[in-house]
């Protein structure tokens, strides 16, 4: 179904060309059917609807919460216990019915919000009943818990919303986590921090086929790089060999970029049923999100580690610590590290079986050496420091992947790409100019190139890319 938007400035188009004597009425009759025109109305009536519903929903919860607030402590607990268990199975089930059993979208919609709202009383209930049983903990315990209640209604109810909440939820537990983790405190749900890029993984990647959300699945593996970018700096910190330095470096874009669809096809009938989908519409085509993440990670690496002061000194060989507390996070660095080795191993038998140059800058081959100098000499470094050659180094890399990003972009007609490549490019020049001692006829010289340059590049990549072919063009 078209946009609501571009349906209402079609029937506004399309009333004009009737009274221009542009069509017939037959015409007109015809886009009024075929783009549903006289729903146009009660479609805004249902939203309007909705907006009351929510609103006094809203103001009828607050009286609730308000009135339950100024009587909470004169109740008993069980009173107090039933009480909450009854309005989360009542919102849940109210939402539950409307999402699935409404036949207008308004009532769908209001249906999936009511489904949200649970989602969130569940975490009220939690905190309420653990105080009222005087059940004290760590407050990321809560957060953690609340997200494996959460993900269990995602499963169940397959909603990639309820899975952002959870993923949410799961990285504030992290993150708090961490906190106690460094201070010491023990805890039977460290070994689920200590594991957080594992548990992400095992959770929400399979969560996002389930649902069959590309924008979950970015969001499920941003999270999973992230925890274990934590871990390999941890690690890191703590012994600063060669090898720590190399995963810590390298395993995060290589893991994206070697991240494939076909990790779920070890039994394709089993795939396809785990992703609820037709053997035409598989493979996902989620491994091209994965590496777009993997060129950002490494794009942004590049970028902060271009700036001259860090090479100053050494990255870890003054951080110490937590040498015993660490060794735990092997565990989810060494089962990545061999998917990341097994998805490489199979895309140099695709390479080999091939025996195609590609043609994109942006490759395996390129990003592969691209990781390798960059671990190469973040390795060097370490072992005799590099205040010239290291940052000269990966400033060569950042400006060499921007050129890539750009020539992509224009040979491929893709605006994210040649975008992404001008932003890279023009950024790096402009932090070099701030950084470094120059006089301000150079900077002011630089800023004015960069600024012209993006004019003449846009106009030209605006005025050179190829337009989507018609329908009429694709039936030739």
């Amino acid at each position: 179904m078209d946009s609501e938007k571009f349906r209402r400035h079609l029937r506004q188009e399309a009333e004009q060309w009737w009274q221009d004597g542009l069509i017939d009425a037959s015409v007109y009759e015809t886009l009024a059917q075929r783009y549903q025109f006289q729903a146009l109305e009660g479609e805004a009536k249902s939203r309007f609807v909705v907006i009351l519903l929510s609103l006094g929903g809203i103001l009828l919860g607050l009286g609730v919460i308000t009135y339950v607030a100024a009587n909470w402590q004169g109740w008993p607990r069980e009173f107090r216990t039933l009480l909450l268990f009854a309005l989360f199975v009542a919102v849940n089930g109210a939402g539950f019915y409307l999402w699935r059993r409404s036949p207008s979208q308004s009532g769908q919609r209001l249906g999936h919000a009511m489904l949200l709202l649970g989602a969130l009383i569940l975490g009220a209930n939690l905190g309420l009943t653990s105080q009222m049983f005087h059940q004290s903990g760590n407050l990321y315990e809560l957060y953690l818990v609340w997200s494996l209640g959460v993900l269990a209604m995602a499963y169940g109810l397959r909603l990639a919303s309820l899975g952002v909440l959870s993923l949410s939820l799961m990285a504030i537990g992290y993150f708090l986590g961490m906190a106690d983790w460094a201070a010491g405190t023990a805890s039977g749900w460290m070994t689920l921090i200590e594991q957080m890029p594992l548990v992400m993984a095992g959770l929400f990647v399979p969560l996002a086929y389930w649902c069959r959300s590309r924008a979950f699945f970015g969001l499920a593996a941003i999270g999973v790089a992230v925890t274990l970018q934590t871990s390999l700096g941890l690690l890191a910190a703590t012994d600063s060999s060669w090898w720590r330095i190399a995963i810590a470096v390298a395993l995060p874009p290589a893991l994206l970029w070697s991240y494939t669809d076909q990790i779920w096809q070890w039994d394709q009938p089993k795939a396809m049923r785990l992703a609820g989908l037709p053997a035409a519409q598989h493979p996902l085509p989620f491994q091209a999100i994965s590496r777009v993440l993997a060129v950002t990670a490494l794009s942004l690496f590049l970028y902060v580690v271009s700036f001259h002061w860090l090479w100053q000194f050494r990255w870890f060989s003054y951080a110490g610590g937590y040498q015993q507390q660490a060794t735990p996070l092997l565990l989810s660095v060494a089962v990545l590290s061999l998917v990341a080795l097994w998805g490489w191993i199979k895309i140099v038998r695709q390479g080999l079986s091939q025996r195609q140059f590609p043609h994109h800058f942006i490759n395996s081959g390129s990003v592969a050496a691209c990781i390798a100098l960059a671990t190469g000499t973040a390795i060097w470094h370490e072992m005799v420091t590099l205040p010239t050659i290291g940052p000269a180094v990966y400033n060569l890399l950042l400006f060499c992947l921007a050129l890539a990003l750009i020539r992509d972009g224009l040979a491929l007609g893709t605006r994210g790409m040649f975008w992404g490549g001008m932003v890279l490019l023009v950024v790096s020049i402009m932090s070099r100019t701030l950084e470094y001692n120059t006089d301000l006829l150079l900077k002011a010289l630089a800023f004015a190139l960069c600024g012209a340059g993006i004019i003449v590049a846009g106009l030209w990549f605006e005025r050179h890319i190829k337009p989507t072919p018609t329908l009429q063009e694709k039936t030739r």
